[in-house]
């Protein structure tokens, strides 16, 4: 049975890891959760692939030069294999004395007791998360730790229903997160369809007008120059359209910097670059706002997208205003438009061309809410709020 300290202890390592979105993120987090947990020197998680190695493989209590020192990563042979194919838990006073030991490279450091688990989901093995040196009392960390023998110390059976634990709902947690980033793919796909139907529709028009009108031109030019000179006008104005519709298209495809640059960098960057790219005005105000969890700067920047998208190609907006700003413990996104609007009493047929569907599930789906107001003739608001930040 787990003590109550212990319990608390999963708990809090639980909340950690649900706190997280990335599997990169996600994987870490266990590592060093269950290091924490089992108060163990060294902690580990591999990820398998399928041609007997692993996909990903991170790493606690080693520092970023020594796991360099070490080299390749380890293959599914051994102990490591035992977890992976039979699912079964490994606990040993001394993994050196395993039969199945087969060595360490010479820059990997000495361990002893060992305690390892198979994170599972049903009959699928997700990965392998093993400790190593339980720790016996306050040791200086840059001190060489004695042998588990000189310590007088092991993994016991409390530790290993702990890790159990804690490795069934870092199944569930690393699910998730794969889950994530698996409907982030699925997005930036659709996004991506999307554009490019919307980029072939508004070229190959304007290409058309370009093409008939070349040909009016030509048709005139010594019969009637000066309606040919207009024409010619009227074909340097088209290209200069179908140029912006391109431009517009190939900023939109661009994949957002949210993961280097944040939502306030990236939306000022955007609306920046869609300013240029279109006649209208495109203004970004952003106060008291900083980094966000990674969901809501996520779902912030797509509905800013559709907003920003449903003003300069279905508004005609000549002004366009993005704000990001605080309200009360909530953050606000606002979208504000003066083109043309739309009677949102007719939400099905609007909600539908607009997108509005989509941006209220985004909201929803981080705790957050949507509202737009428009009328006829008076623009368009787009709010979206969420909490915290």
């Amino acid at each position: 049975m787990v003590p109550r300290s212990g319990l608390a202890a999963v708990s809090a390592a639980l909340l950690a890891m649900n706190r997280r979105l990335e599997v990169r993120d996600v994987l870490q987090t266990i590592v060093a959760s269950a290091r924490d947990l089992l108060d163990a020197e060294y902690a580990a998680l591999g990820v398998p692939d399928d041609q007997g190695g692993f996909a990903q493989f991170v790493v606690a209590g080693v520092s970023e030069e020594e796991w360099k020192a070490i080299g390749p990563l380890p293959r599914q042979h051994g102990i490591l294999a035992a977890m992976l194919h039979e699912a079964t838990p490994q606990r040993l006073a001394d993994v050196r004395k395993d039969p199945r030991f087969g060595g360490w490279p010479s820059a990997h450091p000495m361990m002893s007791d060992f305690l390892g688990m198979p994170i599972a989901d049903g009959e699928q093995v997700l990965g392998a998360l093993f400790l190593a040196n339980k720790r016996c009392g306050p040791t200086p960390r840059e001190q060489r730790r004695p042998a588990s023998s000189e310590r007088g110390c092991a993994f016991t059976e409390d530790d290993e229903e702990l890790l159990r634990l804690l490795a069934q709902h870092a199944a569930i947690a690393l699910t998730n997160a794969r889950l994530y980033e698996r409907s982030r793919e699925l997005t930036i796909a659709e996004e991506r369809t999307r554009i490019g139907h919307e980029l072939h529709d508004a070229v190959a028009q304007k290409l058309f007008s370009l093409r008939l009108t070349a040909q009016a031109a030509t048709a005139l030019v010594d019969r009637d120059p000066a309606r040919a000179k207009a024409e010619l006008h009227e074909v340097a104005r088209l290209s200069g359209e179908a140029a912006d519709e391109l431009r517009a298209a190939v900023i939109e495809m661009r994949p957002a910097a949210l993961d280097e640059d944040g939502l306030v960098a990236t939306l000022r960057t955007q609306a920046q670059v869609l300013d240029r790219a279109h006649s209208a005005q495109v203004e970004f105000e952003c106060e008291g706002v900083r980094a966000l969890p990674a969901a809501q700067e996520e779902a912030l920047l797509r509905v800013a997208q559709e907003a920003l998208h449903n003003a300069l190609r279905h508004a005609d907006a000549s002004n366009v205003r993005v704000a990001l700003t605080r309200r009360g413990s909530s953050v606000v996104l606002g979208v504000t438009d003066d083109g043309a609007g739309f009677d949102p009493g007719a939400v099905r047929s609007a909600g539908r061309h607009l997108g509005l569907v989509s941006m209220r599930d985004r909201a929803s789906g981080v705790g957050g809410t949507l509202t737009v107001q428009s009328e006829p003739g008076k623009g368009t608001v787009v709010e979206m709020e969420v909490p915290g930040g």
